[in-house]
């Protein structure tokens, strides 16, 4: 987990970016959305556009990244993406590049707002399809901008070991034999063709949905081109029983390939299990229930 915010980003600040930057949306109004996620936060502007502003200095590289790629990933997608509008600059009172963007109407995915999992499990399949078709010509390769998403899984072999050995420790009722075994398997095999391109963070706060349809994916600051692995943990984070074997039918990828995504979930859920007294208890609940459909499945 990154440290907290290392700047106080409030509606005032947002508002005096906007109004000494981008003068000409100094009258809208600005309010936190709902859902302002952790990597960034993000404020409505006005009815038709969000700000959205790094938190830390570990995600200011993804500004530049999708100023420059989403305009071009964009026309080849099925679904819309956001759509960059200005990039603002660093200054006295914020030390890092922001961004504005198209709002885009919807809420995230969760179970009781989605009409048909296995619908949405398509469509979600048919969208990572189109994105791995595009042409990933000096595509970003994977890197400390996106946190090694769509490299090898390796990069995060010691801290996946770490976390069984303090839920060996703790005695704690997950299988930790079965879950090396797993995590090994997924380390057994990597990705042999060319560099394609991958979302990176494919979860339900990154996928939105509106009347029970999903009809967008936002958030693409951990994209990057390399192994799509780590765009296939939602089958085990998200979807369950036929809707999980309804994506798996739908992406042409192999077996290797599954048991690398599965080894990206189950990095995940150990660390935030494993994660020291005081961690957030619904993440520590949610990645234990991640846990017992990848042990148990």
């Amino acid at each position: 987990m990154m440290p907290p915010p290392q700047v106080a980003i409030t509606t005032s600040l947002v508002h005096q970016l906007v109004s000494s930057q981008f003068p000409q949306w100094a009258h809208l109004s600005i309010k936190p959305v709902a859902l302002g996620g952790w990597d960034n936060r993000t404020f409505h502007l006005g009815d038709l556009m969000t700000v959205r502003l790094p938190s830390a200095a570990a995600y200011t590289a993804q500004v530049e990244k999708e100023h420059r790629w989403l305009p071009k990933l964009a026309p080849h997608l099925p679904l819309p993406i956001p759509t960059p509008l200005a990039k603002g600059e660093p200054c006295d009172s914020y030390p890092w590049p922001w961004s504005i963007y198209g709002w885009i109407e919807g809420e995230t995915a969760a179970p009781e707002r989605i009409t048909d999992l296995k619908q949405v499990a398509t469509a979600l399949a048919g969208f990572l399809m189109a994105l791995q078709r595009v042409d990933p010509s000096h595509g970003p390769a994977p890197g400390s901008h996106n946190f090694y998403r769509g490299g090898p899984l390796s990069i995060y072999d010691s801290e996946t070991r770490q976390a069984l050995t303090i839920l060996s420790d703790q005695s704690s009722q997950i299988d930790t034999h079965a879950a090396l075994a797993m995590w090994e398997e997924a380390l057994d095999s990597s990705w042999q063709g060319p560099p394609i391109w991958l979302h990176g963070d494919i979860s339900p706060s990154n996928l939105l949905v509106k009347d029970g349809q999903l009809i967008a994916i936002i958030d693409f600051g951990c994209s990057a081109i390399g192994d799509p692995a780590c765009d296939l943990a939602i089958a085990w984070t998200f979807f369950a029983g036929p809707s999980r074997a309804t994506f798996r039918a739908a992406l042409p990828l192999d077996q290797a390939t599954w048991a690398r995504g599965r080894g990206w979930a189950l990095w995940k859920a150990l660390i935030t299990v494993a994660q020291q007294p005081g961690s957030d208890p619904a993440r520590v609940e949610a990645a234990q229930a991640v846990l017992e459909q990848l042990l148990t499945t």
